[in-house]
């Protein structure tokens, strides 16, 4: 596809990654022609430098021909008219980024509809409802639901002394009463989609797919230590910071920000309704954590604009004991010092982001038999779980998955049926209006057929 990417901050230079891994056509605006200058130098992208608002800008750029006008620059309104003008000139979606804290849910809603947009993003709100739900199964390091909150995806890291280890995974779902599936496994950074003979082993990370109602149990069941998070404490006063109080708040659980900036703190104070407890001062020191028993709290999220600062402060809080410890990382390389260092979850606005867009991207190929609905990429960006509606026009509607042939590392993972969640045995079937998740490594699932040997 031809895709236009407005805007070359660290959100759309991840984009414009993501896409070209993709294998699409990228054209990439930017007002500073240094920006675009480094951009067409290190990426094989069309540079265009100008106002994304300008007609003359936009048809260089070839937007009357795009299949995807993406607006991600620093101000939403400029997103907003930039997408209403592509649209007008002849791009077939648009997609705006939208932080403002004034852009409610009925904003977006009213925005979207009046200027034709495709998708609105919000990366801060996007990246707080992530941690959110990080925060519900606190043992998993990464939480994903799948459409009609049916399956959620977990990864988790299999310690020391854990009961999974030396168990082949056939004999491991015949011990635990619940449904679930192991469906990749990361060991010493090479991908395995396991068989049911497949034996795990310590510090390896895995994927499992199970339904949402019976998450916690089972982790519980698995050996892993389900303590509630109740108080949670959130280091800088970011718009991350502020989405996310807003759900803990809701969610009845005590909440603490930590935020050195004193303005900032009386800005928040005056944003909330229930007004958290606001502590001004540095997170970075280990005498103000002491001092307001921060060590005590069952979660600690860093979010200051420093990544450096945020892994310092999750090791310290892992070195105490924090129950839950997530971390804001935007830096790939200072991302795997981190994760060296075990300090926790890690979190990314621009990797959260450019994952959904690829997800949407997709979902915009002209394909058969299937629709994409969900993407999700996992363990590093090494594994992916993806959605598909099946259509009427599938060909192997009603064929037990036991006579199908699939790609090699490409598992049927689950099958969600009206209300029903399946975790498929061979003799179950794939029917029009199911939708299928499907896992695999090493290979880009467009629809169904690319999972199915011709």
């Amino acid at each position: 596809m031809d895709i236009i990417v407005a805007g070359c901050g660290k959100i759309g230079k991840s984009i414009i990654r993501s896409m070209l891994k993709e294998n699409h056509n990228v054209t990439v605006i930017d007002i500073d022609r240094n920006v675009v200058a480094s951009m067409t130098d290190t990426l094989d992208v069309l540079g265009i430098v100008g106002n994304c608002t300008s007609y003359d800008v936009l048809k260089d750029a070839g937007v009357k021909s795009a299949d995807l006008f993406i607006a991600v620059t620093g101000v939403d309104e400029l997103n907003m008219l930039s997408c209403y003008v592509a649209k007008k000139m002849g791009a077939k979606h648009t997609v705006a980024r939208t932080r403002d804290y004034e852009y409610n849910r009925k904003s977006f809603d009213f925005v979207k509809d009046q200027l034709e947009l495709s998708m609105t993003i919000n990366p801060e709100l996007m990246t707080a409802q992530f941690i959110f739900n990080l925060l519900k199964l606190p043992s998993a390091t990464n939480v994903e639901m799948f459409s009609r909150n049916s399956f959620e995806v977990l990864e988790l890291n299999v310690n020391k002394n854990s009961p999974l280890i030396g168990v082949p995974l056939l004999e491991l779902r015949k011990k635990i009463p619940v449904n679930f599936i192991v469906f990749s496994v990361l060991r010493n950074g090479e991908l395995t989609v396991p068989n049911g003979s497949f034996v795990l082993c310590e510090s390896d990370k895995i994927g499992i797919i199970a339904q949402i109602t019976q998450s916690h149990t089972l982790l519980k069941l698995l050996g892993f230590e389900q303590k509630q998070v109740k108080d949670v404490v959130l280091v800088g006063a970011s718009k991350i910071a502020y989405y996310l109080s807003s759900l803990l708040i809701k969610s009845k659980n005590s909440v603490k920000i930590i935020e050195k900036d004193r303005q900032k703190c009386e800005d928040f104070a005056t944003r909330l309704e229930n007004v958290p407890t606001i502590i001004c001062g540095d997170g970075t020191s280990h005498e103000l954590l002491r001092e307001n028993r921060i060590t005590d709290a069952s979660a600690l999220v860093a979010l200051t604009n420093s990544d450096e600062a945020n892994i310092l402060m999750s090791y310290y809080a892992n070195s105490k004991g924090v129950g839950k410890v997530i971390t804001k990382v935007n830096n790939k390389e200072l991302g795997s010092i981190s994760e060296e260092l075990g300090v926790g979850s890690q979190i990314s606005p621009k990797t959260i982001v450019a994952n959904v867009l690829v997800r949407f991207a997709r979902g915009l190929e002209n394909v058969k038999g299937s629709k994409l609905e969900t993407l999700y990429r996992l363990l590093g960006g090494k594994a992916e779980a993806v959605e598909f509606l099946i259509l009427d026009d599938f060909k192997f509607k009603d064929v037990p998955i036991k006579n199908l042939r699939f790609n090699k590392n490409t598992l049927i993972a689950g099958i969600i049926r009206d209300r029903s969640c399946i975790i498929p045995c061979g003799e179950d079937v794939i029917k029009a209006g199911d939708h299928v998740i499907i896992s695999t490594a090493g290979q880009s699932l467009y629809d169904i057929y690319d999972a199915i040997l011709k």
